[in-house]
């Protein structure tokens, strides 16, 4: 048995398809059908709007390849987490994957989820808002779905995804070729003087972006699964390149047929915006939009499940969570409990969460830790240049993304001060307070020992090894 559990670890199941549609199956989810009005009612303009969406495209593809060089200088799963941990020190590493496991990752499926559950129950109560415990109820449901599909197979939970990302593309394909029909007939009525009333205060730029970015979020998804993806160091920088181009490209043109169709005001006031889109031109089929932006948001939250456990995985395995999270599944080789244990507080995060400010809590928290890892980057850059590097970028690419990371997270709080900002700044560094007691002198209680004896025989999980 000792061999055995040796010999345990994750296996090498994704190809070039998996991967691109990994990383813009977990992109393309519920932003570009929901935040193109928080977007357009921050910056103020359509003509500006556009700059926003460019720019954010920009921004996640410079990231992505950064990211491509550290997973290939770092070829271990769990992505910002390792990355922080081979080069901040085992501290701040903790404090990114406290943050992470009990913020970040639950709050960005419960985002999603809510926005599954928002389409979902969009069409059984037509013109008007839905009640928001038959909302959460459907997004719960959701959750606990995916959760036993990631449980159960790795190549389950990829066949979602790739189908998904088929269904995300046509449903894009409608919105952009309705929009591009309309254009030919000459709406372009919406386009005139497109960069009148745009706010250009530092506040609003700054909540615009958050809130366009997370549409791009998942940009690093293939990160987070390094160890199982097939020749990363050719299918990582590849993948980037081609679900990022594509997803900038599709969102584009989308945001052009939403602006053809609909008046800014009509936008800004619509709480689904690719619903509003489909009752305006596909009249009494316009559901078919809703059931279409529904499944695209569930196949993001399926990425997000199958990225985020593997943090948890990860960490657990370098010593920073409890053990039994650091194991996987004796036949099936899932990491079943740490994706248990993202499942359960996620939906404890569901309970109060709402959409706007869970996107604002993620965003600012995510930038922060994306600025030390760019910095780790630079850091292994100038300072160990001698380590192997199967694709590399110029430096000047991780100091423009740490630039921009630098902005996000400044720029509201310098403009707009707010309390909330002060409690998600004292909340990540808690992290350090935790792991003084709890990692570094292992305080734990002799009944951890018991019960993860006990689940590990209950869930049928064994330790994994690194699959490098």
């Amino acid at each position: 048995m000792e061999s055995d559990t040796q010999r345990l670890n994750l296996k090498r199941e994704i190809g070039i398809i998996g991967a691109v549609s990994f990383i813009a199956g977990t992109m393309i989810g519920s932003g570009i059908f929901i935040s193109p009005q928080y977007v357009l009612s921050a910056i103020g303009s359509p003509g500006a709007s556009f700059v926003i969406w460019t720019c954010c495209g920009l921004i996640a593809m410079l990231g992505g390849l950064c990211y491509a060089e550290l997973g290939t200088v770092i070829p271990e799963s769990g992505a910002e987490y390792i990355y922080m941990l081979r080069t901040a020190g085992k501290v701040v590493a903790f404090m990114f994957v406290f943050s992470f496991i009990i913020v970040m990752r639950p709050a960005s499926a419960t985002g999603i989820a809510l926005s599954v559950a928002e389409y979902v129950v969009a069409p059984f109560y037509n013109g008007c808002t839905p009640p928001q415990l038959v909302v959460k109820l459907v997004a719960a449901g959701a959750i606990i779905v995916l959760a036993i599909v990631n449980c159960l197979s790795v190549r389950l939970a990829t066949a979602i995804q790739v189908v998904s990302m088929a269904i995300k593309l046509l449903a894009l394909a409608v919105i952009i070729l309705g929009g591009v029909v309309m254009l030919f007939e000459g709406r372009t009525e919406n386009f005139e003087n497109s960069f009148e009333e745009t706010n250009v205060n530092v506040s609003s730029i700054g909540i615009a972006f958050y809130q366009c970015l997370w549409s791009y979020d998942g940009w690093n998804t293939l990160n987070f699964l390094t160890e199982e993806l097939k020749h990363p160091e050719v299918n990582l920088p590849r993948a980037v390149v081609i679900a990022i181009s594509l997803v900038t490209g599709l969102y584009l043109l989308v945001n052009v047929s939403y602006l053809t169709v609909m008046t800014p005001k009509e936008l800004m006031s619509s709480s689904a915006v690719a619903v509003t889109w489909g009752n305006k031109v596909l009249g009494s089929w316009g559901w078919i939009m809703s059931v279409a932006a529904a499944l695209s948001a569930f196949g993001s939250l399926n990425g997000t499940f199958f990225s985020g456990g593997r943090v948890c995985f990860v960490a657990a395995r370098e010593g920073h969570m409890p053990d039994i999270l650091a194991m996987a599944h004796v036949h099936r080789l899932t990491p079943s409990p740490a994706l248990i244990f993202t499942t359960v507080v996620s939906l404890l995060v569901l309970i109060p969460g709402d959409f706007q400010s869970i996107v604002n809590f993620f965003s600012f928290t995510a930038w922060f830790f994306y600025a030390i890892t760019l910095s780790g980057l630079l850091y292994l850059k100038i300072k160990k240049p001698e380590l192997p590097r199967p694709y590399t970028v110029p430096i000047i690419l991780p100091i423009l993304v740490l630039m921009a990371a630098i902005f996000l997270v400044l720029a509201p709080i310098i403009d707009n001060p707010q309390i909330e900002y002060l409690y998600v700044t004292l909340f990540i560094l808690s992290g350090a307070i935790v792991y003084i007691p709890f990692i570094h002198y292992k305080l734990c209680p002799g009944l951890l020992t018991k019960l993860t004896v006990f689940l590990q025989l209950f869930l049928e999980v064994a330790p994994a090894e690194k699959n490098l």
